[in-house]
């Protein structure tokens, strides 16, 4: 028995679901990495676009908040100059930051002149001396993503475990390509869906209003 396609709407579950997340994930990063710098510029601010909006009809509630964003690696969408932007409106930002393995994230403040040091693969993060902070709203990097608002990530289950962990949860927005959408993601019982899908199309899915 063939692996089901996961672009078909009548899918049905794989032999075995975690190598399949791992040949899907080799394929959309695959896809990602092929596209020109060009292409990524453009999706990006497509997506800073589409975010802005989404953000502006809530700006009076984002004074005082607290935004996770995420340092781009891998081809992902770069938003780096929206950080920025919302950092120079008074939006407190944070970035996510791996300090145990098989652990929950722990969200760290940024700033401009953040002085970065190499954190887990390699990523730049703030130093441990940044604070840590807890966010109220926080942008989610996809791999792979369905209607049903599910995300496929890079397979360590850190985002996963730290929705889990933290009361109340913040609002999530997962980040990524259009060409990234999948039939379904084949969710187990540890997934947990996203508030938000959010592509260089616009918003895909929404199932809570920010």
């Amino acid at each position: 028995m063939n692996d089901p396609d996961p672009n078909s709407d009548n899918a049905s579950p794989p032999r075995d679901v975690a190598h399949w997340r791992r040949a899907e994930r080799a394929r959309l990063g695959a896809e990602r990495q092929a596209l020109s710098v060009a292409g990524r510029t453009s999706v990006g601010a497509a997506l800073m676009r589409h975010l802005r909006e989404m953000l502006s009809a809530r700006s009076n509630n984002l004074q005082g908040k607290v935004f996770s964003a995420y340092w781009p690696i891998k081809g992902e969408p770069d938003l780096r100059s929206l950080m920025a932007e919302l950092h120079a409106a008074g939006v407190t930002i944070c970035l996510p930051v791996v300090e145990q393995k098989a652990a929950p994230l722990v969200f760290r403040h940024w700033m401009p002149n953040t002085q970065m040091v190499r954190g887990d693969w390699n990523i730049p993060v703030p130093p441990a001396d940044a604070v840590a902070l807890t966010p109220d709203i926080s942008l989610a990097p996809l791999m792979g993503w369905d209607a049903n608002s599910f995300r496929l990530g890079y397979g360590g289950g850190y985002f996963d475990r730290t929705l889990a962990a933290l009361a109340p949860r913040p609002f999530t927005i997962g980040i990524g390509f259009q060409s990234a959408r999948l039939a379904t993601i084949f969710p187990q019982p540890h997934d947990i869906p996203l508030d938000v899908i959010l592509t260089e199309a616009g918003i895909q899915v929404q199932r809570v209003l920010l």
